[in-house]
């Protein structure tokens, strides 16, 4: 592990704590420098590959899928964490489905039941590309349901 601040190779760990996911973050002291920094591991298991609409398939990206629940987020009362927090429950479902191949289409679902609880404009906004509002009407429909529900 490189310290940020002058990438000396020397560090010693000051401080270590477990998460509810099995991530493990470590406070660590550069032995050069003395300054501290923050280390965030988390164990590699293995997700299923997607299945998108067009049949092809690809690798489960867990930034890719940050980066649109981000974008979603975008400018609303949503913290960093709160994403994350999300992004690492999707990912851990999807690993403990012990399958092979899963539908994008789940994914996509539990990024709405998700994005529904945390903040509903994101909802909406993730909503518009994920279940196709392409005109008003349909994008009412939604909110009314929200709304109701």
């Amino acid at each position: 592990m490189r310290c940020p601040h002058c990438q000396s190779k020397r560090s010693r760990v000051v401080d270590t704590s477990h998460d509810s996911r099995g991530g493990i973050r470590r406070r660590r002291e550069c032995l050069q420098c003395q300054q501290r920094f923050s280390t965030y591991e988390r164990p590699i298991l293995a997700t299923p590959l997607l299945i998108k609409q067009d049949g092809t398939r690809e690798e489960f990206e867990r930034e890719k899928l940050a980066r649109g629940i981000r974008i979603a987020c975008a400018k609303r009362p949503v913290s960093a964490a709160d994403i994350d927090r999300l992004v690492g429950e999707i990912e851990a479902a999807l690993q403990n489905m012990g399958r092979a191949e899963v539908s994008s289409r789940v994914v996509g679902d539990m990024v709405i039941a998700g994005l529904k609880e945390l903040d509903q404009i994101a909802y909406i906004r993730y909503a518009i590309v994920y279940l196709g509002l392409d005109d008003l009407r349909s994008l009412r429909n939604e909110i009314d349901r929200l709304l109701e529900g």
